[in-house]
């Protein structure tokens, strides 16, 4: 299997259907259709696909850009997920691409993405795909709110 047979492409507000054919595991969870059609109904989430010849999404990463009242707009980009069958071809990298040309055209001052020390896989991506390592620590503190 070569790269090539991958198409990348960022979904829009119709296109909820193709999130109902996905290989497994690039997604944390199985794709809720009403989740699909609310996310991509909103202009400021993004999400790049990577579709095989069959039409199945076999990676995706995800973004959304925001502002503050004291900052030009910035993309978050939230994940990036390739199917195990297809790691490895550089299709993280062309979702990584996709989300960034977005970014650029959004008019976004830059784009973050976060990862646990220990993951080298997302480590060695973010660094090919142009990304430099912050110096200054980050910690991370989630608040639940429910178990979904």
């Amino acid at each position: 299997m070569s790269a090539p047979s991958i198409t990348v492409r960022l979904l829009g507000p119709t296109d909820a259907a193709i999130l109902e054919r996905v290989a497994a595991d690039v997604f944390d969870k199985p794709v809720d259709g009403a989740l699909a059609r609310e996310f991509l109904d909103d202009p400021r989430h993004h999400l790049a696909v990577a579709i095989d010849a069959d039409g199945v999404v076999v990676g995706m990463a995800s973004a959304v850009h925001y502002i503050h009242p004291d900052k030009a707009a910035q993309l978050f980009i939230n994940e990036v997920g390739v199917a195990p069958s297809h790691q490895g071809l550089g299709i993280g990298r062309r979702l990584m691409s996709e989300l960034l040309a977005l970014g650029r055209d959004l008019d976004c001052t830059e784009a973050w993405v976060a990862t646990e020390p220990g993951n080298q896989a997302a480590r060695a991506l973010y660094e090919k795909a142009g990304g430099q390592e912050d110096e200054a620590p980050f910690v991370m503190y989630t608040f639940p709110f429910q178990d979904r």
